[in-house]
């Protein structure tokens, strides 16, 4: 469930009836005094009572003048969860559930959180949701898990309003509703809930359930952002670049997808390889970008390789090398990147870093070719037309000529030189079979 340790906050309880020295454990420890605060308690808690029990576990929890116990803190959390005690409750809950001096036991963390959620904390009653909605300890149960999370939501916990936001999102045992979502979301986000902020931009963004607002959404992406939010600093790159709803500002941009960049975040890492190659932020730096394309690349972001190979074939920043450039542009073709599989006919062709040979170079102008590639298809045409590494054919030069042209290439030259090598009857062929092409999208270009 929860893999890190749960640091437990020390609240302390001080009614009428309770004694001085316990005043005097709360005086002490708001001091910052835990030695004293923990004499006070201890004689207290031998004696019975709940809350300085509970304050006890805590102290021992948290390591607070006292070497850090979990066995104590479990031993004095107990006796006061056995008493009613709330807090102790839920904390006994957080001890079970993330195996802290005891074997891990969902079982007994359900147990525990459910009797404390009984009695309306807020924490119990999430971690109950929570537990329900992973089937761990209980059977699971979405209905269960929903009205725990509504009741910890309706207290302002952020992770059950969180929780809540999903589920109107993703309609999950409550009908889809975008604005519910949003109404939960927003409580969560107000809250300084990291993904809660992250999908408010999301929201604003795409416009779900409020109308599209770029401004609102570089806001909230910001908040995220600030607290390390990969994909929200990613999208407040993508908002300063792009220039929606603020000032367009690369630097901002290059500043947003570096902190993603350096998370990991692979199209970060691409978008930031593409400032530094297309100069966006004022200057061009084909060092960088050869370096933040290697890492999308490595990642297999497909048009990050092709823009490696490119680099690589054209010594960008990096020493020529046609064999690295031939590489790069094969993982990005193999991943059905048309510009790459182009470039992978061209290397073959022409044979560069590569042993020439027509019959591949064909068969990766074809891969591009059916994607609508004008180049790949001009290229193709070239090489039924002179038969290399296939059989000479001059209607299917033809047709992908023909379709080259369709796609903006210009085609005229060749045309000139293989409509005088073919009939009438040739030509209409070649014709009907560039229009089932087109109209098959592609898929019947035999």
């Amino acid at each position: 469930m929860m893999k890190n340790i749960i640091w437990v906050s020390l609240i302390l309880f001080a009614s009428f009836a309770q004694s001085a020295d316990f005043q005097k454990g709360i005086d002490a420890a708001d001091k910052g005094d835990f030695k004293t605060a923990y004499k006070e308690w201890f004689p207290l808690a031998e004696r019975g009572d709940a809350n300085a029990q509970y304050n006890i576990g805590t102290i021992y929890a948290n390591g607070l003048a006292v070497p850090q116990d979990y066995k104590q803190a479990l031993l004095w959390s107990r006796k006061a969860a056995e008493q009613g005690h709330a807090d102790a409750q839920y904390y006994l809950g957080l001890i079970y559930n993330n195996g802290q001096g005891v074997l891990q036991d969902n079982k007994q963390a359900a147990k525990w959180y459910h009797k404390a959620a009984e009695q309306g904390h807020a924490g119990g009653q999430y971690y109950l949701g929570l537990l329900y909605n992973r089937g761990r300890g209980v059977l699971q149960d979405d209905k269960q898990a929903a009205k725990w999370y509504r009741k910890a939501a309706e207290q302002g916990h952020a992770k059950a309003q969180y929780s809540m936001g999903e589920r109107y999102a993703l309609g999950k045992t409550v009908p889809r509703d975008d604005k519910q979502a949003t109404y939960w979301y927003r409580k969560a986000a107000k809250q300084g809930h990291l993904d809660a902020q992250y999908n408010m931009g999301l929201i604003y963004h795409n416009g779900q359930g409020v109308p599209q607002y770029y401004k609102q959404a570089a806001l909230w992406y910001s908040k995220a952002a600030k607290q390390g939010h990969p994909d929200a600093q990613y999208n407040l790159g993508l908002i300063y670049a792009n220039g929606l709803g603020i000032p367009q500002d690369f630097k901002q941009a290059a500043k947003w997808y570096r902190k993603a960049a350096e998370q990991g975040h692979l199209d970060a890492q691409y978008k930031l390889g593409s400032i530094y190659a297309n100069g966006d932020n004022g200057f061009k730096d084909y060092k960088q970008a050869a370096q933040w394309y290697h890492k999308a690349a490595e990642q297999g972001h497909a048009d990050a390789q092709y823009n490696l190979g490119l680099i690589y074939h054209n010594g960008l920043g990096v020493l020529q090398d046609y064999k690295q450039a031939g590489q790069w542009h094969r993982k990005a073709a193999k991943q059905g990147h048309a510009g790459a599989q182009y470039n992978m006919g061209m290397i073959y062709d022409y044979g560069q870093g590569v042993l020439q040979g027509y019959k591949q170079a064909a068969e990766w102008y074809r891969k591009a070719a059916e994607q609508k590639h004008a180049n790949a298809q001009y290229y193709l045409g070239l090489i039924y037309a002179n038969g290399h590494g296939v059989r000479q054919d001059y209607k299917q030069a033809y047709m992908w000529l023909n379709l080259a042209k369709y796609n903006g290439e210009k085609t005229k030259n060749i045309f000139d030189l293989i409509i005088p090598k073919m009939t009438s009857k040739e030509i209409n062929e070649a014709q009907k079979l560039s229009k089932i092409c087109l109209d098959s999208h592609y898929e019947n270009c035999a």
